[in-house]
């Protein structure tokens, strides 16, 4: 029988169309792939790089993506444990015109961590799994493979450490730190990206440097942001906080507010006055609603006491809005909170993660200067109450607050970092996904999922709408991408630093800078 994923290779490397390919052995297609690509499987095998072909037992976990609907097959998966293995994979691939992406944890919503298309390179972080706490500075030293709740755990005991970031133990660092990276607790401390001191990467060309704020200082900035453009980051440096005695964690369950799109709407409203109330909201407060057609939960944390809470905070939150269904409210150490948000242990293992998903993402990010509107918010929530209930597959839609009166997410400057959404308000999660998590994906989840979308920001024509990075969205052309995630300021500046250090390109994805 003839080996579909092997004449795939064949035809990637040839140039030849898989329908023409002959019925060859697999032998056969990997001798020409060796003598098609010498500069790659050669060279790798040369400089004793690990490496996994698709003839590798292993290659066909390490290859699987996160996202089922985007299986992109790589034309070889490095899997370094040094900083020289790295460099080496990438001068590897930039001999043979492969382009490259690097695999923190392989979350990427548009299976870029796999290539963004077939054919290229992948290089495999899970050999760098480093967690160390510096005892006199607090500075975290991290490798580029570590996942979220394993850092979680692994800071929290070395001196009782925390940092922000998003709620899922699985997310590689990589990915989540340089994108942006939410989380409950970013109100209060910032972006995971802007805990961010330092930054081991691998460039182009094969070097490799320490960039921060002083040194390399250009590509501190583009990797803060954008690191797919710009290289492989083997390590992070990030400055972490004292992790809190006590937080509260709340839930709060009110389906009422669907009974209607107008009361939806209405309460909606309610709720983002609430949010810009500088009387009573501060850093200390965090919350997203979650939907899903017959769900509307307000969840969060809140960094101070569960009787400020109750008594101060809960009655403004939920005033104007229909009687809570169930409510929960609990005072919890770090970990037990973050067990709570993530709903499930914390730990993740290091090697053979298993988890993945069919699904389209699109996100919304909103500006603290025009909040969302009356007609938009009705448009929405007309479109979750007819098309929702009926969907093709189950759905959700996640809405965080990241602005409102002292959020430190909006108090850096543009200067800062390439992250560019320091003045958003809501950011929206909107996901369709199949039933059973598995293929096949299908055209109406991606229209149901459009439309959601379209439904708010159509209806809001003088809105400003942009996208967030880390719901990375393969539906947008690459104008359509560096508009949403930059704007034209940044995405120029991080252009004229892409043109000085990867002109030809080497790190490459489908919306990457310079496409």
């Amino acid at each position: 029988m003839v080996n579909f994923l092997f004449l795939s290779v064949l035809a990637l490397w040839t140039g030849t169309k898989v329908s023409e390919a002959l019925p060859v052995s697999d032998a056969e297609v990997l001798a020409a792939l060796r003598e098609r690509a010498p500069s790659l499987v050669d060279c790798l095998t040369s400089k004793n790089v690990p490496i996994s072909l698709i003839s590798s037992p292993n290659y066909a976990q390490l290859a699987k993506p996160y996202n089922l609907a985007l299986p992109y097959k790589p034309a070889a998966i490095t899997l370094p444990t040094t900083t020289q293995h790295v460099s080496d994979s990438v001068v590897c691939a930039a001999s043979s015109n492969t382009k490259v992406q690097a695999k923190s944890g392989g979350h990427s919503y548009a299976s870029f961590s796999s290539g963004g298309k077939d054919g290229s390179l992948v290089v495999d972080l899970e050999g760098f799994q480093e967690i160390t706490v510096d005892g006199s500075t607090n500075i975290a030293k991290v490798g580029g493979g570590v996942r979220l709740g394993n850092l979680a755990e692994g800071i929290f005991k070395q001196g009782g450490r925390a940092l922000p970031h998003g709620t899922c133990p699985g997310v590689g660092i990589g990915g989540h730190f340089t994108h942006g990276g939410y989380g409950h607790d970013s109100r209060l401390w910032g972006l995971a990206l802007d805990t961010i001191v330092g930054l081991d990467v691998v460039l182009a060309n094969g070097s490799y440097v320490h960039a921060t704020e002083t040194d390399y200082s250009d590509i501190y900035y583009a990797l803060r942001g954008a690191a797919d453009s710009f290289g492989v980051i083997t390590t992070f440096y990030l400055q972490t906080r004292a992790a809190p005695a006590e937080t509260v964690v709340f839930s709060i369950s009110i389906p009422d507010v669907l009974s209607s799109a107008q009361n939806a709407a209405n309460s909606f409203l309610a709720l983002q006055t609430f949010a810009l109330d500088a009387s009573i909201v501060d850093r200390k407060l965090s919350f997203g609603v979650y939907l899903d057609g017959s769900s509307f939960n307000i969840g969060g944390m809140y960094f101070d006491t569960a009787d400020k809470f109750n008594n101060d905070i809960k009655p403004a939150m939920l005033k104007g809005l229909p009687a809570p269904s169930t409510s929960s409210v609990q005072s919890l150490d770090w970990l037990a909170a973050l067990t709570n948000l993530a709903g499930g242990p914390l730990t993740t293992p290091t090697t053979g993660y298993d988890a993945h998903d069919t699904f389209l993402a699109k996100s919304i990010v909103t500006q603290e200067s025009c909040p969302l509107t009356q007609a938009a918010l009705e448009s929405f929530f007309a479109y979750i109450l007819t098309e929702g209930r009926n969907s093709p597959s189950p759905w959700f839609s996640i809405i965080n607050l990241n602005g409102g009166p002292d959020s430190q997410i909006n108090a850096k400057s543009l200067d800062f970092s390439s992250y560019s959404h320091r003045s958003s308000l809501w950011t929206f999660q909107n996901y369709g996904y199949t039933a059973n998590n598995q293929p096949p994906f299908t055209d109406s989840i991606k229209n149901f999922v459009i439309g959601l979308s379209n439904s708010l920001t159509s209806a809001q024509p003088e809105g400003v709408f942009d996208a967030y990075l880390n719901y990375v969205d393969p539906t947008l052309s690459p104008q359509e991408a560096h508009a949403g995630y930059y704007g034209d300021a940044v995405y120029a500046k991080l252009l004229a630093i892409k043109q000085q250090v990867d002109p030809d390109s080497v790190f490459w994805n489908p919306q990457a800078i310079g496409t």
